[in-house]
């Protein structure tokens, strides 16, 4: 009874259409589930018998040696730039997340380039030193490679993550540690890393999550996944109910996912016995010593960042009268269209449920956030198949219509570009959401409970009060969704339209066709705007909350 006089009192505008939202994330995801224990047909039957087990193998390979080596390389470097002032440290601070600019298809395509008999590494070997090599010697496109590129574009995200909680840890840890003898080594592992491990956890996560949903990389070096077996199932074999069975293994794959992320965060928590919290202070560290730091951040970032943009500007310079063209103008605006329009939608979603779940407790608010929160952990393939099963019933729904009243219909959605923003707008609310919800966070809630009291409504003091006090995050969080549209590539390959190409999907395109260097234009355009964006956050904001 609690329950429902509750969810009575809570019934407002803000509840339906957050109820409603809600509802379409949930969608197509639980039309995957209902038609992944329908009957099997022959191609699953072969799939299961002859393909599922190296499908499962592969991926989870792909997974785990990627977030060993991205826990490692991730952690390490934010440790080194937190504690440690060497020469450089300053760019190294946010130069490292750049890497995460280059979506990693692109530098998959990029490394094989370069590496390949008619790339620059083995043609100056050949043409100056005159040295033939063995061609294994520099065959990247195996797993060992597409591991190699995944852990150089994706470690950033445990870095970031690791970097932001090392920050805010107090100095007196540290101090506390070394008066009572500790190494710098055993510092870091038997002090930092047991406080730290929800954080790295958390970030290595994100980097599981995005090897599973990836497409580029595996589809260009020939390794069989979950994302492209999916492909495969669909296109090549126009069978989607087997392509539902394996949408639905993959999601059985990710919340195990979900689930060991939980269980390795543990329950301990960490809390400081004191409200005078300094932060820490990076220790300097000359001569030999600071160099061999500079040399470790300096290394990861040459193979992670800088040769793939040095590569792809070479290119440009030797194509770009082919490529820069109206078509490649076309491609931009697409690209600008789809990415712009998911984005606001996503910001007006993630305000209307986030305001929500602020001005409401109860169980009803705190199950709508973690299901927002939990859409972007579903790949994006599983996405695109009930994204167009939902909308091939709305236009049979909508046909069905016409006909009753013997007219043609003149509305076609599944062939619209309608679809591919539904499906942008699902995987990535989660994005917006999550800094619409920090920045009500930081904001509180004094101001909000004034207006009301004064007398003024929810949805006044929601325009004339809550979002003028949050327009960072809003400009935030369509900032960093925008940029994720920018360089996502499974949903669009799936899901666009007839003649509809983005710069992501052209740059694949054009790699696929062994046309690397054509793809370097719409590659390097991608990295520029996603570069801007990275260092936008990471070094304006941060000094304007310095200041």
């Amino acid at each position: 009874m609690r329950l429902v006089h509750q969810a009575k009192r809570q019934l407002n505008i803000w509840a339906i259409l957050s109820f409603v939202f809600v509802l379409l994330i949930l969608l197509p995801n639980l039309l995957i589930a209902t038609h992944f224990f329908s009957p099997p047909n022959e191609n699953w039957q072969h799939i299961k018998d002859y393909l599922l087990l190296d499908i499962i193998s592969n991926t989870l390979v792909l997974m785990t040696i990627t977030g060993l080596l991205t826990t490692i390389i991730g952690t390490s470097l934010a440790w080194v730039v937190t504690v440690y002032q060497f020469p450089f440290r300053n760019f190294f601070r946010w130069g490292l997340i750049l890497p995460l600019a280059i979506p990693p298809f692109i530098g998959a395509y990029t490394y094989h380039g370069m590496l390949n008999y008619t790339g620059v590494i083995q043609s100056t070997l050949r043409n100056q030193f005159n040295i033939n090599v063995n061609q294994d010697y520099f065959n990247i496109m195996t797993m060992p490679g597409a591991i190699f590129i995944f852990t150089m574009f994706l470690f950033p995200y445990v870095f970031v993550i690791t970097k932001s909680f090392f920050q805010n840890q107090s100095a007196s840890i540290i101090e506390n540690a070394r008066l009572l003898g500790g190494g710098p080594f055993e510092i870091f592992f038997r002090v930092i890393l047991p406080i730290s491990r929800a954080a790295i956890v958390g970030g290595v996560t994100i980097v599981m999550l995005e090897v599973i949903n990836d497409y580029g990389v595996v589809k260009y070096y020939g390794i069989q996944t979950f994302i492209t077996s999916i492909f495969q199932t669909w296109f090549a074999m126009d069978d989607i109910d087997s392509a539902f069975k394996l949408a639905g293994t993959l999601m059985v794959v990710v919340i195990a996912i979900l689930l060991l992320e939980k269980f390795l965060r543990g329950r301990k928590r960490f809390s400081y016995t004191t409200t005078k919290v300094r932060p820490i202070q990076a220790k300097r560290v000359d001569g030999f010593k600071g160099w061999l730091l500079t040399v470790y951040c300096l290394l990861i970032f040459t193979f992670a960042f800088a040769i793939p943009v040095v590569q792809l500007i070479h290119w440009i310079f030797m194509t770009y009268r082919r490529i820069l063209t109206i078509e490649f103008i076309v491609l931009v605006k697409n690209s600008f269209f789809a990415a712009s329009i998911s984005a606001i939608i996503v910001v007006l979603i993630g305000l209307i449920i986030a305001n929500y779940t602020r001005i409401h407790q109860g169980v009803v608010p705190k199950v709508f956030s973690k299901i927002t929160v939990l859409g972007y952990s579903v790949p994006g393939a599983i996405i695109a198949i009930g994204v167009i099963t939902i909308f091939l019933a709305l236009d049979q729904w909508i046909y069905s219509i016409f006909a009753f009243f013997g007219e043609n219909p003149i509305i076609v959605f599944r062939t619209s570009v309608i679809m591919l923003i539904s499906a942008y707008v699902i995987r990535f609310l989660a994005v917006g959401y999550n800094s619409i919800e920090a920045g009500f966070e930081k904001v509180g809630s004094s101001f909000t409970e004034a207006s009301r009291i004064l007398g003024a409504s929810t949805i006044r003091t929601f325009f004339r009060v809550d979002i003028p006090m949050i327009r960072g995050a809003i400009m935030g969080g369509f900032i960093l969704v925008f940029v994720d549209i920018l360089k996502e590539l499974p949903l669009t390959m799936l899901l666009q339209p007839f003649n509809f190409h983005t710069l992501a999907t052209k740059a694949f395109q054009y790699a696929n066709d062994e046309m690397i260097s054509e793809a370097a234009s719409a590659s390097m355009l991608i990295i520029f705007l996603s570069g801007i964006c990275i260092f936008f956050f990471h070094k304006v904001l941060d000094k304007e909350g310095q200041s």
